[in-house]
């Protein structure tokens, strides 16, 4: 799929096609996941582009997503397959008198077309190679992330009723966690890591600009400023990437063109989701926009 000699350069220009402004760490880590065929588990804060990579990954690849949404309760069942009850008693009734056996009638009520495949039968059953997107195993049981880890080893599906499905092709795997929990030692060591933490300012402002074209430049510069300023205070849900983005877009969206107190004050809702973080920030916002206004001033006048 990726040519030995150019792979690295091929990813990073497969990633920035897709608008996704990548590191070099983070593209050798694609590179290796796709030539070794081994799961990415991504670590962060939430906000910084770790569910992003994968979207990124299945467009690149041009190829299916298939996201596997954890939660605390997920099990087995949820994650692998369920049988339409309602449609097999609708065929069952169809067929009372149909003079089946009751060997044949279940024969037929247990096939694949009674089967709802969940995410990850949907990745193993696939023709082509997909990316399979299992999002925040942390907040799933350490049950769940065992069974998990059986399924990442063997690559097979054991259903009684039918007997075991063997993966057609072996799905691109990533893996995102925000630290909710500490993961396994097995886990980890079945996948190559990485870790993705808040963006530096010219990261972030490279983003901004690549993801709301047509913002002014001087309040690109002065967004960029504030978020990386708000991030140095002590806030229970500091804003990641994905807040920074939803306020350059809002603003962009109502053609302000630089910051001021009283803007920031009316839209902190977009970038901090708790009330105690805004609470703080409305105390500190003097100091904040001040160190704002002078950075953006110097960057500007050099610029």
């Amino acid at each position: 799929m990726i040519d030995k000699q150019e792979g690295f350069k091929q990813i990073k220009e497969m990633l920035e096609a897709q608008g996704y402004i990548a590191d070099d760490p983070i593209v050798m880590s694609v590179f290796l996941a796709i030539r070794l065929d081994k799961p990415i588990l991504i670590e962060g804060p939430a906000g910084v582009g770790k569910t992003e990579i994968a979207k990124v990954m299945a467009k690149a690849l041009n190829t299916e997503l298939i996201r596997l949404q954890c939660y605390e309760g997920l099990d087995a069942h949820h994650a692998l397959y369920e049988w339409n009850y309602q449609r097999q008693l609708i065929h069952l009734k169809l067929e009372e008198h149909s003079g089946k056996t009751i060997e044949e009638k279940e024969k037929t009520i247990f096939s694949d077309k009674f089967l709802l495949k969940r995410p990850l039968l949907q990745a193993i059953s696939q023709e082509t190679v997909p990316v399979l997107l299992i999002d925040e195993i942390d907040r799933a049981e350490e049950e769940f992330e065992s069974f998990l880890l059986e399924v990442l080893s063997d690559w097979q599906i054991s259903i009684p009723e039918i007997g075991t499905i063997q993966a057609t092709r072996i799905p691109q795997v990533v893996i995102t966690s925000n630290r909710v929990r500490e993961l396994s030692e097995a886990l980890r060591r079945r996948c190559l890591y990485m870790w993705i933490d808040y963006p530096d300012f010219d990261k972030e402002l490279s983003i901004v600009k690549n993801k709301v074209p047509g913002i002014d430049r001087l309040l690109a510069w002065q967004i960029c400023h504030f978020m990386q300023a708000l991030r140095k205070e002590k806030l229970d849900k500091t804003p990641g990437i994905a807040e920074t983005l939803d306020w350059a877009k809002a603003l962009a969206s109502l053609h302000i063109q630089h910051l001021d107190k009283t803007l920031i004050e009316n839209t902190l809702g977009i970038l901090l989701k708790d009330w105690k973080d805004i609470r703080q920030t409305q105390t500190s916002l003097s100091e904040l926009f001040e160190a704002v206004g002078v950075k953006s001033k110097l960057e500007s006048s050099n610029g």
